[in-house]
């Protein structure tokens, strides 16, 4: 998981001012919380025949002071209900919570079968998990001899930093939760905005329950399933969420903490400090370097280039002293690659915003509620061209952004001159993605019956453009020729119908045309595996040559509207030249129409149509998505479209000679 970049530009100390706080005995009031050694099934009627229920989830957090020390005490203790295979194989492992500012103080698992019998896990029930991929080890306790019909019971409790400049936690989950209780507990003088998504009830805050402690509660019982299994949609944003931050302190005064015009004027400071001769030299000779233009999109996209190839970027490198000392060591922490560009970009004279922003599938960025949360990544916007760069993803290249962060609000730090100071404020502002004008993709396929009726061949030429060219264009640059060559052969595969290519050549592949050009493959194959013979007829699965496409089931009333990742055009042009003499059939399968109309304009479709010369056959068909979003209520019309392109995939022509 990224860390928030804002707990590494500003000192914990920072944001903790002590003078937020007074001194108090270094306690928390769920210290000695335990469950009941007593254990006992007891499944409410309406529960009996699920499949998985969270019979209870009790979350607690208290902010402990003592003198200037800080801690979070975060308990969560569940019993889950297990009543199918799937749930079984899904529970028979419980991961430990444990994280870079975590201490595990307590952690205790056990199952309840039905028979009564109690199966307590120890220490040596604790496995070890590996994942390669990300580097990261995980702990777990195996549990053996789960059945249906049994409850696991776990709690953790952990010592860590607190979760002061802004927290969501999720309330509900893909299976139901017969209760729910919250607690946040924290010293009476200080102050906690919140607020609620998606139903949630209302917190209720309690100051008589403990001696000069605040209890803010959420309760709730019967919390409805919400599935995690439907196509096409953003589960975790629509799920019942609370969140919170501490807002003010009464003993100090400090109000409305961690607002983003604060942060906006302290991040300009560290962001544009004053640069000394030598810095100064080092920056213009580093802006030599870089090829020029009169176009400022390719200039910004040469900037972007020369840095990503000539600095390594790392979120745990240490931040260096100096800018000349990032280029010598060829080595950036993120605040020392945002200083880097924004230095480069002020000696181009190149105006720019610095945007922060969120995960939109995580945390969506809520301009109603100031919260460092908000902020956890990073864009630099430039206001002439409306373009944006994202500096530490090292694959991507102007105007192309990690779609997780576009289609989402952001902070958009600017800079003002008062009185010949330079001084930065912000604004809030809503993250474009590009359009389909950038992610436009164009097929042209031939294919010749003329020599051979049982043996067509076929003639594809594909342009893959932005987004859909992402997914191929890098993988030259970081992977061996051999692996590059299995990528190729993996993806001809697709639309060759997994028969064996003739030939295989490809454009515009690597990292100095992302952004700019198309990432093109030609492949030519045997059509025989697409024919079968029917008497005197030839039957040819045409479809196929477009590729396998996504056929989108839904057997349960939709629940969540639809959300994808980009806007996507596809442009398809298939000609089919037949030897004189031949007839076909079954062209009317070529004619479809549907299309997604929302508040009167169609903003996704798929149309196909043909057009009969003699021995050719041209079919053009279109598909487009020009919106992230669509409502519930279009949620039938936009299936109709995705699944046009899985039926034109299976249309068959009947050839005759």
């Amino acid at each position: 998981m990224k860390q928030n970049i804002l707990k590494r530009i500003f000192i914990f100390a920072t944001i903790l001012n002590c003078s937020m706080f007074y001194a108090q005995e270094h306690e928390y009031t769920f210290k000695n919380y335990d469950w009941n050694e007593k254990a006992s099934i007891e499944i409410p009627e309406q529960y009996k025949n699920e499949k998985e229920v969270i019979l209870d989830r009790i979350m607690k957090i208290e902010i402990a002071v003592a003198g200037k020390n800080v801690k979070q005490y975060r308990l969560l203790h569940e019993k889950i209900f297990i009543n199918s295979d799937d749930a079984i194989e899904r529970n028979n492992k419980i991961y430990i919570p444990f994280g870079k500012n975590e201490n595990v103080i307590a952690n205790k698992a056990r199952v309840i079968l039905k028979n009564g019998k109690i199966i307590t896990l120890e220490k040596n029930d604790i496995k070890e998990e590996n994942d390669e991929e990300k580097g990261v080890k995980y702990n777990y306790f195996a549990i053996n001899g789960l059945e249906k019909g049994a409850v696991i019971e776990k709690f953790f409790l952990l010592e860590e930093t607190p979760d002061l400049n802004g927290k969501t936690y999720k309330m509900q989950d893909q299976y139901p939760i017969a209760n729910l209780n919250f607690e946040l507990i924290y010293p009476e003088h200080l102050i906690f905005k919140t607020k609620n998504y998606n139903g949630l009830a209302e917190p209720i805050i309690d100051s008589k329950k403990f001696e000069k402690k605040s209890v803010l509660s959420i309760s709730e019982k019967n919390i409805i399933a919400l599935n995690d299994d439907e196509q096409y949609s953003n589960w975790d944003v629509k799920l019942k969420l609370f969140r919170y931050k501490l807002d003010g302190n009464t003993y100090s005064g400090a109000n409305n903490l961690y607002n983003f015009k604060e942060f906006a004027t302290n991040l300009h400071e560290r962001l544009n400090p004053a640069l000394d001769k030598k810095e100064i030299k080092t920056i213009d000779d580093f802006c030599k370097s870089i090829a020029k233009s009169n176009d400022i999109q390719e200039q910004i996209w040469n900037i972007e280039n020369k840095i990503k190839k000539t600095i390594a970027y790392g979120k745990y490198i240490d931040q260096k002293t100096t800018l000349s000392d990032v280029i010598a060591s060829k080595q950036a922490s993120e605040i020392d690659i945002l200083k880097l560009y924004l230095a480069v970009f002020k000696n181009f004279k190149i105006e720019n915003n610095v945007v922060f922003t969120s995960n939109r599938y995580k945390i969506p960025f809520d301009k109603d509620f100031e919260s460092y949360e908000n902020l956890s990544d990073l864009l630099i916007y430039f206001p002439t061209i409306k373009k944006y760069l994202t500096p530490t993803e090292i694959e991507y290249r102007i105007p192309l952004i990690p779609v997780r962060l576009a289609n989402n609000n952001g902070l958009f730090l600017k800079e003002k001159i008062f009185s010949g100071v330079a001084m930065g404020i912000s604004e809030i502002g809503f993250i474009e993605i590009p359009g389909t004008e950038i992610t436009h993709d164009f097929m042209d396929i031939i294919i010749d019956f003329t020599k051979d009726i049982e043996n067509p061949s076929v003639n594809s030429r594909i342009a893959f453009g932005g987004y859909a060219g992402l997914n191929f264009q890098p993988i030259k640059d970081f992977a061996s020729a051999e692996q590059y060559k299995t990528m190729l052969k993996s993806v001809a595969e697709n639309y060759t119908v997994e028969t064996e290519y003739q030939t295989l050549t490809t454009e515009n592949d690597g990292t100095d045309f992302i952004g700019k050009k198309p990432f093109i493959m030609n492949v030519t194959f045997e059509g025989k595996d697409l024919i079968q013979k029917a008497g005197e007829n030839y039957l040819f699965s045409v479809g196929q040559t477009i590729g396998r496409q996504m056929e989108f089931y839904q057997e349960n009333k939709r629940v969540l509207p639809v959300e994808i990742d980009y806007p996507h055009y596809y442009t398809r042009t298939i000609k089919i030249i037949l030897p004189k003499g031949a007839s076909v059939k079954n062209l009317d399968k070529f004619v479809m129409d549907f299309k997604t109309d929302i508040n009167g304009k169609t903003e996704a479709a798929f149309n196909s149509k043909f057009i009969k010369e003699n021995e050719e056959i041209t079919v053009e068909n279109t598909e487009f998505y020009n919106i992230i979003n669509y409502p519930l209520s279009t949620f039938e019309s936009y299936k109709a479209v995705i699944n046009a392109a899985a039926d034109f995939n299976k249309i068959v022509l009947i050839v005759t000679k």
